[in-house]
């Protein structure tokens, strides 16, 4: 079997070493180079032709992010991000993210070379997805105004009233590799009284308070990082804090979000299963369910017993996932309702819950 062939762009040569000798210990995956800037790699590329690289965030001689998109424009390739854990890394690797990058790593402020080493099967998990997920171009920014014209304003988002509805409903959304965009591309076409929406994206402490802000700004409806205990209302997101579970739970009549520590749940914490699992128990018939792209199968079985406990469940499909394992798994537990290509879920939602606006299923 041929091994997948990875070069490594770090301008700390401890890091390169240290990425090199944690692939090259693998029997799939071989480091076939690895670059101290992004110049050095760009000729790498050209010449090596890898199948993955892995990407410092902040670099000589051009900005990581900068090279990142050329490299996404001109040739697009699986990219695993090495980021750091820092408010500037969150917003960063987020924006790496947005531009094509598959997936990063949170390398940590002390004692990085014991943390990487620490890192070793994250990052070796991390290189065996990309290599295998769907790539996508991305779009070069529109060109700027010439002197003396108008600015071109980006086309809004039309996302219209869904009308009276039962503040039962809650929308539950699941998603891993490839989820932080995905999940966008469904919140910002929610309107802003839609039911809430409470999300677990598989994402490391440190970086779901910025993705919940970058969110925030995007979006009709309010967007925020969920707290434990706080009251979940209509109108608005909560994204499953990094490191801890998220679910719903019920104190009288209203519903409130639960985040706990403990024991990872199909090797994640927060686990999409934890989630889904409160959404059957606690939220039955009233919850409509989202799966979108990621790798593995977390959540597939709970996503199941949300459909059996009367949910309404909505499945990325393969062609507009970057990973398409936990849609899968979800597909073969039996607990899709409707498989749809990304663009479609949030409109199909949307007709969803028009039609059964004003009507409920209380089960209190």
């Amino acid at each position: 079997m041929a091994k997948t062939k990875v070069v490594v762009v770090d301008d700390s040569a401890l890091v390169r070493s240290i990425l090199t000798e944690i692939i090259n210990r693998q029997p799939d995956m071989e480091c076939i180079g690895a670059a101290a800037d992004p110049l050095a790699a760009r000729e790498m590329i050209r010449n090596l032709d890898p199948d993955v690289i892995t990407l410092d965030v902040e670099m000589p001689k051009m900005d990581g992010l900068d090279f990142l998109s050329r490299l996404m424009r001109l040739r697009p390739m699986p990219v695993v991000m090495v980021s750091t854990l820092t408010e500037r890394g969150a917003e960063v690797t987020l924006k790496a993210l947005e531009l094509g990058a598959i997936d990063f790593v949170a390398k940590p402020k002390i004692g990085v070379a014991d943390g990487i080493r620490q890192l070793a099967q994250d990052i070796t998990d991390k290189i065996r997805v990309a290599s295998k997920a769907h790539i996508r171009r991305h779009q070069a920014p529109a060109p700027a105004a010439a002197p003396g014209e108008a600015p071109v304003a980006p086309k809004p988002v039309t996302v219209t009233s869904i009308g009276r509805l039962s503040t039962e409903k809650i929308i539950f959304i699941g998603a891993s590799t490839g989820g932080t965009e995905a999940t966008k591309d469904v919140l910002v076409n929610l309107p802003a009284d839609s039911p809430a929406v409470v999300i677990t994206q598989h994402m490391p402490p440190g970086f779901t308070k910025s993705y919940a802000a970058r969110l925030d700004g995007l979006c009709k409806i309010r967007v925020k990082e969920a707290q434990d205990g706080e009251r979940i209302l209509p109108g608005h997101g909560y994204i499953a804090p990094g490191g801890m579970h998220l679910s719903v739970e019920r104190s009288g009549a209203n519903y409130i979000a639960r985040v706990q520590d403990g024991e990872p749940v199909n090797r994640h914490k927060p686990s999409v299963e934890v989630l889904f699992n409160s959404a059957a128990r606690v939220v039955g018939p009233n919850a409509l369910g989202i799966m979108l792209t990621g790798m593995g199968g977390d959540g597939a079985r709970a996503m199941k017993v949300m459909k059996d406990a009367g949910a309404y469940n909505f499945v990325q499909d393969e062609a507009t996932c970057v990973v398409f394992g936990m849609p899968r798994e979800a597909i073969n537990a039996g607990a899709a309702d409707e498989i749809l290509p990304l663009g479609q879920i949030a409109p199909r939602l949307i007709e969803r819950l028009r039609s059964t606006a004003g009507f409920s299923t209380n089960r209190v």
